[in-house]
C-alpha cells in the first residue's frame, strides 16, 4: 500500500500539528485488519505508523492523526455502527442511562434529555432530529460483533480492558463541552465527518475525568476534521471538543478507550499491601504496635518511622520472586471480553477427550485470556493458611456485561505455590511434555496434567491440594494434549 504523508487538518492548526498519514487506497481486495494476533492487529489498527514509532513518540505523550483515503476502509468501519443500526438495537430492548444518553452542549455545559425507562427509536430520532441531540451509545461490542473482535484482541495487546462509546451527531451540533478523560483514546470515523479542537492538558495522564470552562484552555493546539477511515489517537488529560459541521450528514464515531487506572501508581497500591503483608510475617517490627493515642494527634516521628519501613519493604522487593498481586490481575480477568467466537459456545468449554500421561506432550490455549498471580489463602475448614498460585482466565466471562460495572464471577484454580515453576512451564511453552515438569513426583505432574480437552479447549482438573482431592471443572485453561 503506497503511504504519503502529508500536513493535516483544514488550515486551522495552531501550533505544531499532530502526526497524520495519508494512506492511499490498496489494489485489490485486502483484509482491513490482521486478527491473526493481538500484536498484528494493534500494527493494521494504526497503519501505517509502526508500532515502536508509535509507542516512542506518541504513547501518553502527544496525540496522533493518521488520516486515510482508503475507501475499503472506510466501508469497513462504516459497518462497525451506523445510525440505523439503531432502530434494530432499539427492539432488542435498550435504556436510558445504562444503554443510551441523549445529550447536547449547551453553553459549555452537558445537557442531558433523557427520558425514563426504555428507548423507543421514534423518539430518540425525533430527539436527534429536532433538537440536535448526540446519540451516546454505551458499550456497543455488547451487540456489535466486529467492535468484539477488535475490542477483545485490543485487550489482549494492552493487558488491560478496553471500552467503547459510538457518538452520533447530527449536523452543526455538539454533544459534549471541553473535557478531558482518564483513559488512552483512539478515535474511529465511521461516518459523516467530525471536527475536532485539541487543547494542552491541563492535568497530563489524568486520573480522572473532568469539564474544562472554555475561557481556561486558551487557544487550541490541533485543529483538524474526521473523514471515514481515520483514526485519531490522544493520551489521557488531553482536552478536547468535537462537534459535526454544518451543512454536512450527520457523523459518527466510535471511541475505543483504555488502560484507565493502570499506572505505576496503580499497580503499586495493588502490590503494597501483599508486600506489607508478608514482610509483617518475617520481620517482628512491622507487627509490632503503633504508639497510644497516634490516631488522636499528628507526630513527625511517625513520618521517619513509615519512611525506614518503605525503605525496608524496597529493599524486601528487590528480592521477591513472586509479586503478589491483591486486585488488579483478578479484576482484569473478570471483567475482560471473552475470547471472540462465533460458534457455538458449547463446543468452545466442554469436556471431553482421552486423560494424558507422563508421556503426553500439553500446550495451553487461550493464553491471553489466562493470567497467573500469588496471593494469601485460607481454609476456613481447617484454618490452614500460606500463600498459593491463582489462575484466573476469561472463557466463561459474559460480552453482554462487558465494562458495564455489574458484578462478576471469577473463575480460575488455585495452586500449591510449589506449582508455580511448573505452571510457568505451560505458560511459556508452546508445548511440553508432562514428565518434564518441574514438579518432584510423576503424580503431582499427572495431577498438573490430568484434564479432559474439549473441543474448542474445555478442562477438567483433578489435583491434591493440601491433602484435599479437588475437582475442579476449568473452561479458561484449555490444555490440549497429544501422546507420544
Amino acid at each position: 500500500m503506497p503511504k504519503k504523508a502529508r500536513p493535516a487538518g483544514d488550515g486551522k492548526e495552531q501550533g505544531p500539528a499532530p502526526k497524520q498519514v495519508k494512506v492511499e487506497a490498496a489494489c485489490g481486495p485486502s483484509s482491513p485488519l490482521n486478527f491473526d494476533s493481538p500484536s498484528g492487529l494493534f500494527e493494521s489498527f494504526i497503519s501505517p505508523i509502526k508500532t515502536e514509532t508509535f509507542f516512542k513518540e506518541f504513547w501518553e505523550q502527544k496525540p496522533l492523526l493518521i488520516q486515510r483515503d482508503d475507501p475499503a476502509l472506510a466501508t469497513y468501519y462504516q459497518s462497525l455502527f451506523r445510525l440505523s443500526d439503531l432502530k434494530s438495537l432499539c427492539s432488542w430492548g435498550i435504556y436510558y442511562g445504562r444503554d443510551v444518553n441523549v445529550c447536547r452542549c449547551v453553553h459549555g455545559k452537558k445537557k442531558v434529555l433523557n427520558k425514563d425507562g426504555r428507548v423507543h427509536f421514534l423518539q430518540l430520532r425525533q430527539d436527534f432530529d429536532q433538537k440536535r441531540a448526540t446519540i451516546q451509545f454505551h458499550q456497543p461490542q455488547r451487540f456489535k460483533d466486529e467492535l468484539w473482535r477488535i475490542q477483545e484482541k485490543l485487550e489482549c495487546y494492552f493487558g488491560s480492558l478496553v471500552g467503547s462509546n459510538v457518538y452520533i451527531t447530527p449536523a452543526g451540533a455538539q454533544g459534549l463541552p471541553p473535557h478531558y478523560d482518564d483513559v488512552e483514546v483512539f478515535i474511529l470515523q465511521l461516518e459523516g465527518e467530525k471536527h475536532w479542537r485539541l487543547y494542552q492538558p491541563t492535568v497530563p495522564l489524568a486520573r480522572e475525568y473532568s469539564v474544562e470552562a472554555e475561557d481556561r484552555i486558551g487557544r487550541p493546539t490541533h485543529e483538524f476534521t474526521l473523514k471515514p477511515g481515520d483514526l485519531l489517537y490522544f493520551p489521557r488529560g488531553t482536552i478536547h471538543q468535537a462537534d459535526t459541521p454544518e451543512g454536512l450528514a450527520h457523523s459518527t464515531h466510535v471511541t475505543i478507550s483504555t488502560y484507565q487506572s493502570s499506572s505505576w501508581g496503580d499497580f503499586l497500591l495493588d502490590t503494597i499491601s501483599g508486600l506489607v503483608f508478608d514482610t509483617a510475617k518475617a520481620d517482628v517490627a512491622l507487627r509490632a504496635g503503633i504508639p497510644r493515642q497516634l490516631l488522636l494527634a499528628e507526630s513527625t516521628a511517625v513520618a521517619t518511622r513509615l519512611s525506614g519501613f518503605l525503605r525496608m519493604l524496597a529493599d524486601r522487593l528487590e528480592g521477591t520472586k513472586e509479586l503478589p498481586s491483591a486486585d488488579m490481575k483478578k479484576d482484569f480477568a473478570m471483567n475482560r471480553l471473552p475470547p471472540y467466537y462465533m460458534g457455538d459456545r458449547a463446543k468452545l468449554v466442554a469436556p471431553g477427550g482421552q486423560l494424558p500421561g507422563l508421556d503426553s506432550t500439553v500446550r495451553l490455549q487461550f493464553r491471553d485470556h489466562v493470567v497467573l498471580t500469588v496471593g494469601p489463602y485460607q481454609d476456613p475448614s481447617d484454618e490452614t493458611q500460606g500463600e498459593m498460585v491463582y489462575v484466573y482466565h476469561s472463557l466463561r466471562n459474559r460480552r453482554d456485561t462487558h465494562m458495564m460495572g455489574n458484578e462478576t464471577e471469577s473463575y480460575g484454580l488455585r495452586f500449591p505455590l510449589s506449582y508455580m515453576d511448573a505452571l510457568k512451564q505451560i505458560w511459556n511453552s508452546s508445548a511440553i511434555s508432562v514428565k518434564d515438569l518441574k514438579l518432584t513426583t510423576d503424580e503431582e505432574k499427572q495431577n498438573l496434567g490430568f484434564f479432559y480437552p474439549g473441543g474448542g479447549g474445555g478442562l477438567e482438573f483433578k489435583m491434591n491440594i493440601q491433602g484435599h482431592n479437588t475437582l475442579a471443572f476449568v473452561i479458561g485453561l484449555p490444555l490440549t494434549s497429544r501422546t507420544s
